[in-house]
């Protein structure tokens, strides 16, 4: 799909735009936004009051002690007693702003998250295909932080602007040429604002964009840890990473100077305000026009909007990164690819029966540069026959061709509580058939039904509900043997206990430290590929499935295992129906029949042992895959299999071995 990443600056305008998207926050909030904006207006009118007490105290106690030479300390304490209370209240408003201010702020951030995470876990597989994991990172973290940071200064830059009008009347009545002062300065911040905005919006969005590459970098390559470090990549790693991360670095730079200018002058504003309030005040004073005390409250006045002038230059210099992360956050929430959903649900228990009418899937064009900030919707590429995941049935342009599918026109039919393997070639297309029998995605042609219901028709939840799948790289969490298993299920340790049996897991299970509450590391890096598998194919049989789709998930056990595995699950097929993606000649023959695939097509079909006798393909599939098996030394040669086989593990009972699979032993193979 070709995408573009929508130009927030076609809209009316950085301020403006940024403005209505904290007003949006704003009415999320409304009780403790007006909770945090009394506490600014509380501290900046406490300001004002403050000019005003010492103006006052200027000429009711400092210049009478002057001229008589000695304090009237009635006086004195009554002015201290009027400054105690102007402060106690300003740190009273202080206190309301920052704490319903920073309330705020977080709680529109964890919304935030929240919802892009939902998302993130509504769009469909193809989408998360087509974006990197760096990326999607830093959406929901740095974009949602940046979206909502102009929010905390936001209520003491209001509380500054009621200040601004208060100050501006008292200057106005205190003396008008003074007043002028004022009226000069603030506009020009006014203008300084809006020239800023609109010079730095096209860097922090530049910023943010490299932020979400630099992310993908180091997660891709931590990620890829193993690969890494046994290929002696670190330092070319670290060089594609440092590539990213000076990008990052210059376009900060550059909007840092940017930045490094329009501070200064912003805090040059008020201070200069405040020298012209001097030398025109002194000519005032000398021709009788004002009094010291006067003076002293309107040089006060500047100086202390010379702090709420700096709230304002914190939400104006903000707003353009706010405006960015809002929008790359925007696009995500709005992005199109979500599954829909039909109001039917599946009443039947036991195994379901499953069918597959001409199902084709083409993966979409891939687009390495590919951004969640995209507006998919205003995308002329996306049209009416898109499929329901989003994806486009048509090529991305005219002049492309169109993508060849990965499975075409693929019709076959399970019976309730059979057993199907589906084997073939590298790139046949049987990891993309699972990810359409568990709806990972959706076909662009014919339908995949469940008990004769078309998936796409099911509710939410039901899919997944009725089918389990089991990939080959199993996933394993961060926590317990039990979580792992479990996922969240209200299951007994005596159901976890039963699935780690069938799973052929219980047996290391049981020798772990702490059982079930063994911690398995991140990844479960604390266990072996082989016994990953098993922990994940438990996960899926505790939930008793009523399909349960194997993608190759026992490939990194031994084959003795795998034989107990297998043979349990043909023992009690009758549970669930069951597919199975093998390439093994021990797991295939175990199965009511056999489905070859070929660059995305079915070529073969029938039991193991028709298909042996009636295809070469498929024949010369299975021999070819043992005897790069017994080179590699991953299978022994067959005259010792057995007893090697037997040596492995005595402890494990001997599998109920099917009488056509006895007879179907490597030697015997054409």
């Amino acid at each position: 799909m070709a995408e573009r990443v929508s130009e927030p600056g076609r809209q009316p305008g950085v301020i403006g735009q940024g403005f209505a998207n904290l007003w949006r926050g704003i009415r999320d909030e409304p009780r403790l936004f007006a909770v945090a904006t009394v506490g600014g207006c509380l501290f900046t009118l406490t300001g004002v009051a403050s000019s005003l007490v010492l103006g006052e105290a200027t000429d009711r106690v400092v210049i009478p002690a002057i001229r008589r030479g000695h304090a009237d300390w009635s006086a004195v304490a009554l002015a201290a007693v009027a400054l105690s209370l102007v402060g106690l209240a300003r740190a009273l408003g202080m206190f309301l702003r920052r704490l319903a201010g920073g309330t705020v702020v977080f709680r529109l951030q964890a919304r935030h998250r929240h919802a892009v995470t939902r998302q993130y876990l509504r769009l469909p597989l193809s989408w998360h295909q087509r974006h990197s994991t760096g990326t999607l990172l830093s959406n929901a973290n740095s974009d949602v932080e940046a979206a909502w940071a102009p929010v905390m200064p936001l209520p003491f830059a209001l509380g500054a602007l009621v200040m601004l009008v208060v100050a501006l009347v008292l200057l106005v009545v205190t003396d008008p040429v003074l007043a002028l002062i004022g009226f000069v300065i603030f506009p020009t911040f006014g203008v300084l604002n809006v020239w800023y905005g609109r010079r730095v919006w096209p860097l922090y969005s530049r910023a943010q964009q490299l932020r979400g590459e630099v992310s993908a970098v180091a997660h891709e390559s931590f990620d890829g840890a193993l690969v890494v470090k046994t290929l002696g990549r670190e330092e070319d790693e670290t060089a594609r990473f440092a590539v990213r991360a000076e990008r990052l670095r210059d376009a900060m730079i550059h909007a840092g100077r940017l930045r490094g200018l329009f501070d200064p002058v912003m805090e040059a504003l008020p201070n200069l305000g405040i020298l012209l309030v001097l030398l025109v005040g002194a000519i005032r004073i000398d021709a009788g026009a004002i009094d010291v005390g006067q003076l002293v409250r309107v040089a006060y006045l500047f100086t202390l909007l010379a702090f709420p002038l700096r709230a304002f230059g914190w939400v104006f210099g903000d707003l353009p990164r706010e405006v960015v992360g809002y929008e790359r956050v925007e696009a995500v929430l709005r992005a199109r690819g979500h599954e829909e959903y039909g109001p039917r649900t599946l009443t039947a228990a036991g195994p379901a029966s499953l069918r597959l009418d001409a199902v084709t899937y083409a993966y979409p064009p891939a687009d390495a540069t590919a951004d969640p900030t995209v507006d998919a919707t205003a995308d002329p590429t996306v049209d009416a026959a898109s499929d329901p995941s989003g994806e486009p049935a048509v090529p991305a342009s005219p002049g492309d061709p169109p993508p060849r599918p990965v499975v075409d026109a693929v019709s076959f039919e399970v019976a309730a509580g059979s057993v199907v393997a589906i084997t073939g070639r590298t790139g046949s297309g049987k990891s993309s058939l699972v990810n359409l029998l568990a709806r990972l995605v959706d076909p662009q042609a014919g339908t995949v039904l469940l008990d004769g219901v078309d998936l796409r028709e099911l509710a939410a939840g039901e899919v997944s509900r009725a089918v389990a799948v089991v990939a080959q790289q199993a996933f394993l969490f961060d926590d317990t043997v039990r979580a792992n298993v479990t996922l969240g299920m209200d299951a007994a340790d005596d159901e976890v206990w039963a699935a780690l049996r069938r799973a052929q897991a219980d047996g290391f299970v049981a020798a772990l430290p702490d059982g079930l509450d063994t911690m398995v590391g991140e990844r479960g890096t604390s266990l072996s590929g082989g016994q990953r598998q098993r922990i994940g194919l438990a996960r899926a049989l505790v939930r008793a499935p009523r399909l349960l789709v194997l993608d190759d998930a026992t490939a990194s056990v031994d084959p003795r295992v795998e034989a107990a595995i297998l043979a349990d699950l043909r023992e009690s097929a009758g549970a669930s129906t069951v597919v199975v993606v093998a390439q093994r000649r021990s797991t295939i023959a175990l199965a009511d029949e056999v489905i070859h695939l070929d660059a995305g097509r079915v070529i073969g079909r029938g039991r193991h042992e028709e298909l042996l006798a009636s295809s070469p393909r498929y024949a010369a599939l299975l021999t070819a895959y043992e005897a790069a098996a017994r080179a590699a030394g991953a299978l022994p040669e067959p005259a010792v299999r057995e007893s090697a086989v037997r040596e492995s593990e005595p402890a494990l009972p001997e599998p109920a071995v099917p009488e056509h699979v006895r007879e179907l032993e490597p030697e015997a193979a054409p």
